[in-house]
């Protein structure tokens, strides 16, 4: 009876195969690619609430003004979703809703105009405030700046807490692309 395959001999490979998948999905979610649910509406309109998707691992050393990154709170035990305003060494400071860099003003075309002017019918989108980043700092805020805790809220942070750049959504199918 050549070719039968004895029921210890399908459970080994049965293990191996899991074994090869678990060490494959830990390899991506380190080194490539991290899953990615998006929980409140901080960056509503861009991304929305229970978007899922993938973030970027391997190039999240590269950040740039007004990249979407994913940072990690260690106090709450939860990841966010956030938007790069200010760099290291640089002065933020928001008069009126507007961004200043250093003392230049700074466009955010990134955000829905539309839905900013509804929003500023009885306050100001971004509250008015400045900070200096140290050496290794940026400043996260969330686009939906009334109704998101962000730098503004947990202080600015680290690289190191950056892990990972960039949402590409998966679901729902109909939102599919990068954000």
């Amino acid at each position: 009876m050549k070719g039968k395959i004895s029921w210890k001999e399908e459970l080994i490979d049965f293990g191996k195969t899991l074994l090869f998948s678990l060490a494959a999905v830990f390899l991506m979610t380190t080194f490539i690619a991290k899953p990615v649910r998006v929980n409140g509406d901080s960056m509503y309109p861009q991304i929305k609430h229970n978007q899922v998707g993938f973030s970027m691992v391997f190039n999240k050393n590269n950040i740039e003004r007004f990249d979407v990154v994913v940072v990690y709170i260690e106090e709450t035990d939860k990841y966010l979703v956030k938007r790069v305003i200010g760099l290291p060494h640089e002065t933020i400071r928001y008069t009126d809703s507007k961004l200043y860099v250093n003392d230049v003003l700074v466009e955010e075309n990134f955000l829905d105009r539309e839905y900013v002017f509804s929003q500023m019918q009885n306050m100001n989108f971004t509250s008015d405030f400045e900070i200096h980043l140290g050496e290794d700092e940026v400043y996260l805020l969330g686009d939906n700046r009334p109704y998101s805790r962000d730098s503004r809220y947990y202080g600015p942070f680290s690289k190191d807490e950056i892990v990972s750049k960039g949402l590409f959504v998966l679901f729902p199918f109909d939102e599919i692309g990068v954000k």
